[in-house]
């Protein structure tokens, strides 16, 4: 049985490979997120045949980020989809008009803090403020639940920081940058595996690679699942 805890990144080239991807996965896997890298490879289509032909639960991880106007635009056109999660960066002014775009739909808008694939120096030569990366997390957490945000993309290194604010009551942690034991680290530079991801306050966790990449995907998932009912 599926854990919807566990979302799977399908970030192949294309929607016939993700679905593809998606029938070996079967019954495993209830929640699936759909990014940049497939938009263009009908990426929108995959999303809407998955939700409404296959029941599965749809998270559009877009990371959208302009002017309010057009955020909110692009958000109002994205929730016609009737799709579940939709991620935009986390600036206070940005979560406002996504939150603005998704009125009236079930749409979950989550913010992004400080991509997982990222470290100190990266940050530095972003000329991003000083300070400890989970530290930065915890304080733009803060601000996008305060600007509405439904919840926060966040490594599940800082996800019981972000648990543990006030604003953080009622309201969703997603963690990209999971890896099983033993898993290759591939670009993520902040990690931890499924179940202390989980045990850190995360609500779902998002896991591709180590899945889609392996010899027996169904398998690769099953063993997630299953890590996950253990708690």
């Amino acid at each position: 049985m599926s854990d919807d805890r566990l979302i799977v990144a399908l970030d192949v080239p294309n929607a016939l490979q993700g679905l593809q991807l998606a029938e070996k996965l079967g019954d495993t896997t209830a929640f699936y997120k759909i990014g940049l890298g497939m938009l263009t490879g009908g990426g929108l289509a995959l999303a809407n045949e998955l939700k409404q032909e296959h029941g599965k639960r749809i998270f559009l991880d877009m990371k959208l980020f302009d002017i309010g106007a057009t955020v909110e635009n692009a958000v109002r056109g994205l929730a016609q989809f009737d799709l579940d999660f939709l991620t935009v960066h986390g600036d206070p002014y940005v979560v406002k008009a996504a939150k603005e775009g998704a009125s009236g739909k079930d749409l979950k808008i989550l913010a992004v803090t400080i991509l997982t694939s990222l470290d100190r120096n990266d940050l530095d030569g972003a000329l991003i403020k000083d300070g400890e990366i989970r530290d930065l997390v915890q304080e733009r957490a803060g601000r996008a639940f305060d600007a509405g945000a439904d919840g926060v993309i966040a490594s599940p290194q800082e996800a019981a920081l972000i648990r543990a604010l006030p604003e953080a009551n009622g309201k969703l942690i997603v963690t990209p940058g999971v890896r099983p034991a033993g898993a290759a680290l591939g670009d993520q530079k902040r990690v931890a595996t499924p179940a202390s991801a989980i045990s850190d306050g995360a609500d779902h966790i998002v896991v591709g690679r180590p899945i889609w990449q392996a010899a027996d995907p169904r398998a690769a998932a099953q063993s997630i699942v299953d890590e996950l009912a253990a708690l």
